[in-house]
């Protein structure tokens, strides 16, 4: 089947496997990020607003108060959220552009 198909598909092809498992990855390491956000508010949010805090910021660590770390994780939590559903769809996106790939060529996955 291979002999048939350019040189050139295979290569898109094969590029286009790699961007989509690439994706995923960043996208399992990035829904670890924001789990971990989520756990720190939710362990954040009963606590007294005026409690010791301890946040690390730029590989050091720096003193602060509940009232005043608790809104930046959720800031950065929202923004996780919303950088992974971006990289969702563009998986979507390739991946759809990958099986288009596969099937007007007739490929198969070890290609």
């Amino acid at each position: 089947m291979s002999d048939a198909v350019p040189p050139d598909v295979l290569v898109k092809y094969r590029s286009s496997m790699q961007e989509c498992q690439k994706l995923t990855s960043k996208i399992a390491e990035l829904e670890t990020d924001r789990n971990e956000h989520r756990l720190v508010e939710e362990t954040l949010e009963p606590l007294d607003p005026d409690r010791r805090a301890f946040r690390l910021v730029g590989g050091i660590l720096v003193e602060r108060t509940v009232k005043e770390v608790l809104p930046s994780v959720k800031q950065n939590r929202e923004n996780l959220e919303q950088v992974i559903s971006t990289m969702e769809q563009r998986l979507e996106v390739k991946q759809k552009e990958t099986a288009d790939i596969k099937a007007k060529y007739n490929l198969v996955n070890d290609q």
